[in-house]
């Protein structure tokens, strides 16, 4: 995505220190052979005893100090030797190879607490520069965001200045027309441009990075344009870079959600075309995580480019020559996630702002803006022309003096300037223009010695390849510089760039929460295609090989493209909601085609697994359907109603994604409230029976009935459950009692439910931990008391609306605060179960039609995560004229004294500090949300929120959190979209809500500034959250005189320890399963060993306890199943060399099955799955 290039950009002089260098060399002592003349017989014993063993008695002085050092200050820093900034001086550089870790396990034991996680040792932290920029926004001229760069001239005498152009075309897979639309209009023909252009001179290169489009080119090319591609490709004149299938967000997508978009487009193009990329190209996200470099690092990925970072950073980082760094993540002690990143250094990835800091002199060196050609003229007033022998001084002089400017930004000689901009090269003319035009520029140049620079076109490894070579004849280390093992002479970095701002108060916040129906629907994919995938495995596994041979291929296509419309919907102006109307509805429609086809297949697999049906016949229609369905593409999902009659059961089967056993309360929408629930061994399971709510004033009951019970689900396996209507030998579903409160003269009560009316000021639920109290005029959450200890915590909760004309699909540029919406007299109805109790309210607002309805539960359920948390979740419906401009929040305003710092997850993965600056405004101090929020104070209170859609939030306020749950938007907010945000759809946003308390002193946790993570017991919340259970209803239901015998599937020797996640299990390429010697095996399994804070560990918090010290051994893992010929490998599957990886010697050799997983880490291993033999 692209927008208006008028942006300039203006500059002052930095120059680069002169280039002095002294080594610094630890103490060391030599032996000489010296005669000494005799002594004194008189001399002293003591004397005589200290000459004879001076050498003993000096070692173990040292010894002595070097242990009184060690232990007042710890182990000291490497000495590093000073650094010279300037280019000239030549030394030879030797790398320090990372140390890497030992297990670094953590536990509770004996009352002491180890946190586990050290803050990485770096230069620059992303917290320190927000501490030290003060954001004023200075024009800087000609390079408007920076300053008047200069240069004297000398500073290339010794070294020359090596340019690398770097053409390239950026291809959105979706933006203001579908991703076939764009195929069919641009990028089939910029493709073919590529190869036909390329092939003229073999001085030409390119790079590309959407695999997306890639492939389906290669369905339609001929077999000479594939030859030549590969030929090109082989040569060195074109580079994958990336080679994900889109080039995703790094905001709102979810880790796996980007493993897998990655895994996709790398294995295809390595199975097609036999290329692995090695370096990473992301021009366009809205800003970065430090998530994405720790996934690309695990992938084999040696070097990052990105672009799209706040503009005071890109200047306070240009200042210092620090726009090429080592990104290290924060917990990484070792150096093993080191990877080199450049960030470009102004407003866009286009011609004009990539040449140099003058827009105005870079523009007129895009030759697709001459006449003739279909994109806009320079906007500064000054054009390119054509290159001929009269002019080609001047203008080889004047591009090459942008050239130099630049260059004094960097710390090499070796520079990179990209060439191009969305969707060009879609002409043989227009490449023809560049290439033409440039390389008469680069003969003058080269051909001029006086000039010190060799300029020509390049890829992007080439460009990196250059930097690392001279990195290590030249050092550029500063003083003091910690720096990495991997690449000398520059800067490490931790942090992320959230939220990026391009241009004044423009703040990139409001793509946070843009489209959050399909950022759910996005997350509902996620989980389903995780379990289809899981469901395969195991079905292939158990299988033998002639049955497997049956396995329809039809659904093979069917996963694959469920894998691909996952992965393109991650696309930067996908999740993000930043695509026009129509390629959103694309986007919809394409997931919701897989979700049914994903469904559809569990609901065959599961009888299989059961052992219902061994066939694998594709043809018969399944016994099953799934417990929720959608109609439409942009209809919210609808419970199947259970119509059980009298003398029938139905079976429901579920489905358990998650590698622990789940014990939780499960709901099904029947018709007829006097249900029984019966497990599979045909025994009584408790149950309540409450009514069904809707978002409607009129009609808040729909007349049917929510039966609620326990069910108890293996890891990763299948329980079944009966719903029986008249089984004597149960007893009944008990009905809720409920306390009603409406604005009506009455609302109706409906058998077999007692009512009554909400009385007083507050209305209270209960559980045995805590106690929700609530506003009777509202029905909003006020406080929580813990029953135990009755201490209590305020939540007061607070629905409101900001005002925003000036926002767009992107931008979040408020009017003023947000003003509350509700009013008193809302309907409300109170529901006391003995399994959930729930308070339901439709607030009065100043509308019509309320925008929002909201309901919070909790659950009884010992021994469950669901008992210990608060279920928060809003009916959201911003549809409607008098919405237009409208931005919905819910605030929760505790008493927890967080001084405004907070953290908020990357992608899932991790935790990142979050601290609201006055210096920055509201906008700018919203942050991603993808699944996790916290915030905590120095008493040791930890409140979190977690959600399993991507939103943004913050802390405005002290003890404050502020999450957006929808927007509506009638402008466009100038970032080429040319459209507001109005298609809004109703949707339902959950949260789990909890109070957890510190047990240790170790530190504060608010002023803590290094890594912090959630508790064991919050990362089992989240994964229920968002890893759901899947259930499945019978067709048909059958007589309840006939039992049927158990059924349930249990896959797993154990359930795995607590702190084990299973990302992954699944078999890439199913069609091949059947093939005999194939080279690599067949089913793969990515783990993450997720790091907790101990600090919030309670016994009883989780129905989880296990946590092993020893490791996971793979080949006990699956009962029924050997585990043959495992290995370990890359994230993406495609490289073995788990040192090159940065895991070293943490990695055994898996072959035995031992598994070593580090807090923090994810690792891939493929094997074969066979049944036992019988």
């Amino acid at each position: 995505m692209a927008f208006s290039t008028s942006h300039g950009g203006g500059i002052s002089n930095v120059r680069r220190a002169s280039t002095t260098w002294t080594r610094s060399l630890l103490p060391f002592t030599t032996t000489k052979s010296t005669k000494h003349t005799r002594k004194s017989r008189k001399r002293s014993a003591l004397i005589d005893f200290f000459f004879a063993n001076f050498f003993l008695i000096a070692l173990s002085a040292s010894i002595l100090f070097f242990l009184l050092v060690f232990y007042l200050y710890g182990i000291p820093k490497p000495v590093i030797s000073p650094l010279r900034t300037g280019r000239t001086g030549r030394t030879s550089v030797r790398l320090r190879k990372p140390v890497y870790r030992k297990s670094t396990s953590f536990r509770v034991s004996n009352g002491s607490v180890n946190l586990g996680l050290e803050s990485a040792d770096v230069d620059i932290t992303t917290k320190d520069l927000y501490e030290r920029i003060e954001f004023k926004d200075e024009d800087g001229g000609p390079w408007k965001q920076g300053w008047r760069v200069s240069y004297k001239g000398d500073e290339w005498d010794e070294e020359k200045l090596k340019v690398f152009v770097v053409p390239h075309s950026h291809n959105d897979p979706g933006w203001k027309l579908t991703v076939e639309e764009y195929y069919d209009r641009q990028s089939k023909h910029i493709l073919d441009t590529i190869v036909e252009t390329l092939l003229k001179d073999e001085r030409r290169k390119f790079i590309w990075e959407e695999m997306s489009y890639l492939e389906r080119w290669w369905r339609d090319a001929p077999d000479a344009k594939k030859e030549s591609l590969i030929r090109l490709l082989q040569n060195g004149q074109l580079e994958i870079v990336g080679g994900g299938w889109v080039m995703n967000d790094e905001a709102n997508s979810h880790y796996f959600a980007i493993i897998e978009q990655m895994m996709e487009g790398n294995m295809w193009l390595n199975e097609t075309i036999g290329v692995i990329p090695k370096n990473s190209w992301a021009i366009d996200p809205f800003g970065y995580s430090s998530t994405m470099a720790y996934l690309l690092k695990r992938m084999g990925f040696e070097n990052m480019l990105i672009q799209r970072t706040h503009y005071e950073l890109k200047k306070e980082l240009a200042l210092h020559q620090n726009l090429e760094y080592i990104w290290r993540q924060s917990w990484d002690t070792y150096e093993t996630t080191d990877i080199f990143v450049h960030m470009m250094p102004f407003y866009s990835y286009d011609i004009p702002h990539t040449c140099g800091p003058e827009p105005a002199v870079c523009c007129q060196f895009d030759f697709a803006r001459m006449n003739g050609f279909m994109y806009e003229r320079c906007p500064w007033g000054q054009h390119p022309e054509e290159t001929t022998q009269e002019n080609v001084k001047e203008r080889a002089l004047k591009l090459l003096d942008q050239y130099k400017k630049k260059s004094t930004l960097y710390r090499t000689n070796t520079l990179l300037i990209p060439l191009g901009d969305d969707f060009r090269y879609i002409s043989i003319d227009e490449a023809e223009a560049q290439f033409r035009n440039y390389q008469m520029l680069f003969d003058y140049i080269n051909s001029s010695p006086e000039l010190n620079t060799e300029a020509k076109f390049g890829t992007l490894e080439d460009y990196f390849r250059t930097v690392r070579e001279e990195a290590e004849k030249i050092n550029y280390t500063r003083p003091g510089e910690i720096g990495s093992g991997q690449v000398p002479g520059f800067p490490s970095l931790s942090g992320d760039f959230f939220t990026y701002a391009d241009r004044e108060q423009d703040y990139w916040s409001g793509y946070y929460v843009s489209r959050p129906f399909f950022k759910s629907v996005d997350r509902v994919l996620e989980h389903t295609l995780r379990a289809t995938e899981m469901t395969m495995a195991f079905l292939l596994g158990f299988c033998q090989r002639a049955q497997c041979e049956k396995l329809p291929t039809g659904f093979t296509h069917k996963l694959t493209a469920a894998r691909r419309n996952l992965a393109l919907f991650q696309h930067h102006d996908g999740v993000t909601g930043t695509a026009k109307d129509h390629v959103v509805q694309d986007y919809g429609m394409r997931m919701h085609t897989s979700l049914q086809d994903l469904q559809i297949f569990m609901s065959k697999a599961i009888e299989v697994l059961l052992g219902i049906h061994h066939d694998k016949n594709d043809q018969k229609p399944s016994l099953f359907e799934p417990a929720q369905v959608r109609s439409r593409f942009d209809a919210q999902p609808v419970n199947q109603l259970i119509s059980a009659n009298q003398g029938t059961v139905q079976s429901v089967v579920i489905l358990n994604s998650l590698e622990q056993t789940r014990n939780e309360i499960v709901m099904f929408i029947v018709e007829r409230p006097d249900v029984t629930i019966l497990d599979s061994n045909w025994t009584c399971v408790k149950s309540q029976i409450s009514p069904e709510l809707q978002h409607n004033k009129m009609k808040i009951f729909t007349g049917r009935h929510r039966v609620f019970f326990k069910a108890s689900v293996p890891a990763m396996g299948l329980q079944t459950y009966y719903i029986a209507n008249g089984f004597v030998g149960c007893e009944k579903a008990k009905p809720a009692k409920l306390k009603i409160s409406s604005t009506a003269k009455s609302l109706p009560c409906f058998a077999p439910y007692s009512c009554s009316q909400v009385e007083g000021d507050s209305i209270q639920i209960r559980n045995r931990h805590q106690a929700l109290t609530f506003d009777s005029k509202f029905g909003l959450l006020q406080k929580v008391t813990e029953t135990k200890s009755g201490s209590e915590n305020v939540i007061d909760v607070e629905l409101a609306m900001y005002t925003s004309p000036e926002s767009g699909a992107y931008l979040f540029k408020p009017i003023g605060d947000a003003k509350t919406i509700t009013e008193t007299g809302s309907d409300i109805v109170v529901s006391e179960g003995s399994l959930v109790q729930e308070v339901f309210s439709i607030p009065q607002t100043g509308w019509a039609k309320s925008p929002v309805s909201h309901s919070t539960r909790i659950y009884i359920c010992e021994g469950s995560v669901q008992e210990l948390l608060i279920e928060n979740e809003y009916h959201v419906e911003l549809i409607g004229h008098e919405f237009n401009d409208k931005e919905l929040v819910v605030r929760y305003k505790t008493d927890i004294d967080n001084k405004r710092i907070f953290y908020s997850d990357l992608n899932g993965f991790q935790m990142s500090r979050r601290e609201t600056y006055d210096k920055i405004p509201l906008q700018g101090n919203y942050y991603p949300m993808p699944s996790l929020a916290f915030m905590q104070e120095s008493k040791g209170t930890r409140f979190s929120v977690h959600t399993r859609q991507s939103l943004g939030v913050a802390s405005p306020k002290n003890g404050w959190f502020e999450i957006m749950l929808d927007r509506r938007l009638s402008r466009d907010d100038g970032r080429g979209l040319g459209q507001g945000v109005m298609d809004n759809h109703p949707i339902n946003v959950v949260f789990h809500i909890t109070f957890e308390s510190n047990i240790s002193s170790v530190l504060d946790p608010v002023s803590h500034s290094g890594p912090i993570s959630p508790s064991l017991f919050s990362h089992r919340v989240g994964a229920h959250l968002n890893h759901p259970l899947h259930a499945f209803i019978a067709k048909k239901p059958q007589e309840i005189s006939v039992q049927p015998p158990p059924r349930s599937f249990s896959p797993l020797t154990a359930p795995l320890p607590c702190d084990l996640h299973v990302v992954s299990f699944k078999v890439p390429r199913p069609l091949k399963y059947t093939q005999q010697n194939l080279e690599e095996p067949r089913t793969v399994l990515i783990l993450q060993r997720r790091h907790w804070d101990s600090s919030y560990c309670r016994k009883g918090r989780s129905d989880c306890s296990r946590i092993d010290d020893e490791n996971l051994n793979l080949l006990n893992m699956f009962q029924g199943l050997d585990v043959l010929n495992a290995k370990a490998t890359s994230l993406n599957l495609l490289h073995d060399d788990t040192e090159m990886l940065g895991y070293g010697e943490s990695v055994p050799d898996v072959s035995q099955g031992r598994l070593v997983i580090l807090p923090m880490e994810l690792h891939a291993y493929k094997f074969d799955l066979r049944p036992v033999a019988s």
